[in-house]
């Protein structure tokens, strides 16, 4: 039954059947892009956070290994100055001294210089990233 004013119901209007739902498009290529899109991405962040890791781990035990080098070669570096102004005769010990202190000085220099010029030159991190990232773009057509 309808009510005046009111549109009939679709029972009514298919002689008692209600029409089909509507057919969901099949998923093509373009409804498949941003879930591949995202997949790619999601892909490409977890090789950057691994090279990243990785790198950081590099850094912190090549940082241990320098400071405990550093520290054996201060010690080292000590008793040898300390054995060298022992057995130097009395009139040569301030020259000795200055001696050593001058050759410290210039192998302090020379390693600054060195660490310097190391950290200057890039360290290819993220490479890995970059070439799967030049990958993609060439396979997407870009």
């Amino acid at each position: 039954m309808t009510m005046p004013g009111l549109p009939p119901e679709p029972e009514a209007q298919a002689g008692g059947a209600l029409p089909p739902p509507p057919a969901h498009p099949a998923p093509g290529p373009l409804t498949r892009l941003p879930a591949q899109l995202m997949e790619l991405l999601q892909t490409r962040i977890e090789l950057l956070s691994t090279e990243l890791e990785a790198e950081k781990l590099r850094l912190f035990g090549a940082l241990v290994q320098m400071l405990l080098a550093l520290l054996l070669a201060g010690g080292a570096l000590f008793m040898a100055s300390l054995a060298v102004l022992m057995f130097c005769p009395e009139a040569w010990r301030g020259w000795a001294a200055l001696g050593l202190m001058s050759a410290y000085g210039l192998l302090a220099a020379w390693a600054w210089r060195g660490a310097r010029a190391q950290l200057s030159r890039p360290s290819g991190v993220f490479s890995a990233t970059v070439a799967e990232l030049a990958r993609d773009r060439a396979s997407l057509g870009g």
